[in-house]
């Protein structure tokens, strides 16, 4: 192994350089600005190099144009469009205000392949998903001039879960349980950490009482009555406690997996009177965009085979499944309901399947 990154190094290297607003090309193909943070020195570059706008397809159903490429649009920039108005496209926060964007142009000919990559590229640095792209007749050339980041565009688009490494392991005497222990896994691509929390010395060889949290800042630090992640959460530790044994996995995946300033966009969104499936699709995403491979990776790593699975969502189960992991009981984990998230667990219920 030489010095030189790999490609899942070059991915982690691409990711921080959308955040910070700086270009990455794409091998073979062109070059991507994401439309969160784009600067409009940059954008005056490639709207002159034939750029256009690439969002998904549910983004492209709020905004009433065809998504000729099916799961993307790629939406031509007037030549006098500057920043705000790509940012209009990407963000929906202005959407009742100004429901005019168009009128639109959506690009029929020529390979998606570009646009397809941006968007995985901005989901996976938690930026809102629409990028400006634009082709490139020599990509390599380009990138050399100007320092900038060259990735594959398979790798960029690829599905396969990272590996996940174990880092540390100590132990953490709880409230729920003295008989603690956390371990730490963090994921070869550079992303998030994600942690299991070990109640007792539960038997690798009998089903473990377990549950998979998605990370709720809003809800498990704060208290938020908008959603049941933080009494959820609570929950399922005492329970663990009660029993003498368990594992709780933590996953780093925010907002069903759009990130935090996503979800609060979200929320911005229900407060206009959309549910929380109808914002996450204003928003350009899926109804749920986690990977619960993550949560059966650790349970495998830490020898575990079969679960007694703390959960109202069949998701789940049907993943766990998939990748491996028995589950031989759903436990419901009913808790948290109030006024001000009846209408959200309802949605749930109604829209993604959750068994309240």
């Amino acid at each position: 192994m030489g010095f030189a990154p790999d490609d899942t190094e070059r991915l982690a290297r691409a990711r921080a350089d959308l955040r910070m607003g700086v270009p990455v090309v794409v091998a073979g193909a062109g070059v991507v600005l994401a439309a969160e943070t784009l600067q409009p020195g940059r954008l005056a570059l490639l709207r002159d190099m034939g750029a256009a706008v690439a969002i998904t397809d549910w983004r492209a159903r709020t905004l009433k144009v065809a998504a000729y490429d099916g799961d993307v649009a790629r939406i031509l920039i007037p030549t006098d469009a500057g920043p705000a108005w790509v940012q209009a496209l990407a963000n929906p926060a202005d959407d009742l205000r100004s429901p005019m964007k168009g009128p639109l142009r959506a690009l029929r000919d020529g390979s998606a392949d570009l646009a397809r990559a941006a968007i995985a590229l901005c989901k996976s640095a938690r930026l809102l998903p629409a990028a400006v792209v634009a082709p490139l007749d020599d990509p390599a050339a380009f990138a050399a001039t100007h320092g900038l980041t060259v990735i594959d565009g398979f790798a960029a688009r690829a599905t396969d879960m990272s590996p996940l490494t174990g880092v540390v392991s100590a132990r953490l005497p709880m409230s729920v349980s003295e008989a603690g222990r956390l371990h730490v896994f963090r994921p070869q691509d550079g992303g998030e950490e994600h942690y299991a929390v070990e109640i007792g010395q539960p038997d690798r060889a009998r089903p473990v009482l377990a549950r998979l949290h998605s990370a709720c800042f809003t809800g498990d630090l704060l208290g938020s009555l908008k959603c049941d992640c933080g009494p959820q959460l609570r929950a399922a530790l005492a329970q663990m406690g009660a029993e003498g044994h368990g594992v709780l996995l933590y996953l780093n995946q925010e907002g069903r997996g759009i990130g935090l300033a996503n979800k609060m966009r979200a929320y911005a969104l229900q407060d206009q009177g959309f549910d929380t499936v109808e914002a996450n699709h204003r928003l350009g995403f899926h109804d749920d965009e986690r990977d619960f491979r993550i949560g059966a990776a650790i349970l495998r790593q830490m020898g575990f085979s079969a679960v007694r699975l703390l959960t109202n969502n069949p998701a789940k189960i049907l993943r766990m499944e998939a990748s491996g992991i028995s589950v031989v009981e759903r436990v419901p984990l009913k808790v948290g309901e109030n006024a001000h998230n009846h209408a959200y667990l309802a949605t749930k219920a109604a829209k993604s399947g959750h068994l309240l």
